[in-house]
C-alpha cells in the first residue's frame, strides 16, 4: 500500500517516519516546509487540487493527517487560519479519499471536550463541547470527515509529547534544570501521550486496513471505521507530569509547586478534565497501551 503522511515534520509525523522503517508499505512524507536531513514532499493540504494530484499520481491508499493548527492560544486571534487548517483542510482530504476509495486517518484532540463537568473518562459516544477556538475547529474537522462519506478513522489524543519539536516535556526539562523554583498547574487533569506510541497504534490500524482490503468482502465499507480515543494509560495533572519529568532527569534542585490555572491568565479555557477512555480502540484493534510513566522513561532514553 501507499501511505501519505501529512504534517510529516511535526511531532507525530517524525514518529511516523520511525515506525515506517519497520513497514514494507510505501510511505510518502509531506509537509509545507522542508526539514534538513528529512526527505519531504511539499504539500499544502489547504489546496484540494494539490491533494488530488499527489493522491492520484502516487496511488495513495491511506492518508494519515498529522497536520493541524495547534497553537491553542494563537487560535483565538487567528481564527481564519485555525478554521482553514483544522476544519476545511480535513474536509478536502476526506473528499479526495472518498473519490479514491481509500482510508483517511485523522488526528483530533481532547480539546473537543471541556465544556462539561466530568470526573470519569470520556468515551467516543460522549457529545463534544469545546471551550476554545482550537477545540471548536478540530471538532468541525471531525464533523466534516464524518459527513463526507469517506472511510475514516478519527483518533482523538491528548497531551502529546516526543523527542521532536516543542512540547511540555522539553520545556520542563529546560526549566527544572535551570530554575530553583517552578509553579505548575494541578487543576488540569488528563493523560500524557508519547507520540511514538500513537504512531505505533496508527501503524496497527494501517496494517488491519491492509488485511481487510485483501478479504473477499472488500467491496463492503471498512467495518472498523469510526472515532477512537488514544492516549497512554493512567491519569495525572500537569504538576504530576512535571514532577515525574524532573525526577527522571535527576533535576532535584528545582522546587516544583502546584498552582491554580487562574494564576496563569490565558485567552483559552482549557479542559479541567480530559481523560480519554481507550476501551474501544484496544478491543477493536487489539492494541496494548503503555502507562504514561513507562512511556515517559522510554522517551527520555531516546532524548
Amino acid at each position: 500500500m501507499v501511505i501519505l503522511v501529512t504534517g510529516a515534520n511535526g511531532q507525530l509525523g517524525n514518529e511516523m517516519r520511525i515506525v515506517a522503517r519497520e513497514s514494507k508499505d510505501e510511505y510518502i512524507f509531506a509537509d509545507v516546509v522542508l526539514q534538513e536531513g528529512k526527505e519531504t514532499t511539499l504539500l499544502d493540504i489547504t489546496d484540494p487540487t494539490a491533494i488530488r494530484s499527489i493522491v492520484n499520481e502516487r496511488g495513495v491508499d491511506v492518508i494519515v493527517n498529522c497536520a493541524a493548527y495547534t497553537n491553542v492560544d494563537g487560535a483565538e486571534t487567528n481564527i481564519a487560519q485555525a478554521e482553514l487548517l483544522n476544519s476545511k483542510a480535513p474536509s478536502y482530504l476526506a473528499e479526495v479519499m472518498k473519490e479514491r476509495g481509500g482510508l483517511l486517518i485523522h488526528i483530533s484532540t481532547d480539546y473537543v471536550f471541556g465544556g462539561q463537568l466530568k470526573n470519569t473518562p470520556y468515551t467516543e459516544e460522549y457529545k463534544p463541547a469545546p471551550t476554545s477556538c482550537y477545540g471548536r475547529t478540530k471538532y468541525q474537522g471531525e464533523e466534516a470527515i464524518c459527513q463526507s462519506g469517506c472511510q475514516y478513522v478519527i483518533l482523538r489524543t491528548a497531551w502529546l509529547y516526543s523527542e521532536f519539536g516543542k512540547n511540555f516535556l522539553k520545556t520542563m526539562l529546560m526549566l527544572t534544570g535551570t530554575r530553583d523554583r517552578l509553579n505548575v498547574v494541578f487543576d488540569q487533569v488528563g493523560t500524557p501521550t508519547y507520540a511514538l506510541d500513537l504512531a505505533r497504534a496508527i501503524a496497527s490500524i494501517v496494517k488491519d486496513y491492509s488485511k481487510w482490503r485483501l478479504e473477499p468482502q472488500q467491496a463492503e465499507p471498512y467495518a472498523k471505521a469510526g472515532i477512537y480515543h488514544y492516549s497512554n494509560e493512567g491519569v495525572c495533572s500537569w504538576y504530576d507530569f512535571a514532577l515525574a519529568i524532573a525526577a527522571e532527569a535527576g533535576h532535584t534542585n528545582c522546587d516544583i509547586q502546584p498552582c491554580h490555572s487562574s494564576e496563569y491568565p490565558s485567552p483559552v479555557v482549557r479542559p479541567a478534565y480530559s481523560v480519554l477512555d481507550k476501551t474501544k480502540i484496544k478491543e477493536t484493534f487489539g492494541i496494548r497501551i503503555p502507562h504514561w510513566t513507562t512511556s515517559l522513561q522510554a522517551c527520555m532514553k531516546r532524548l
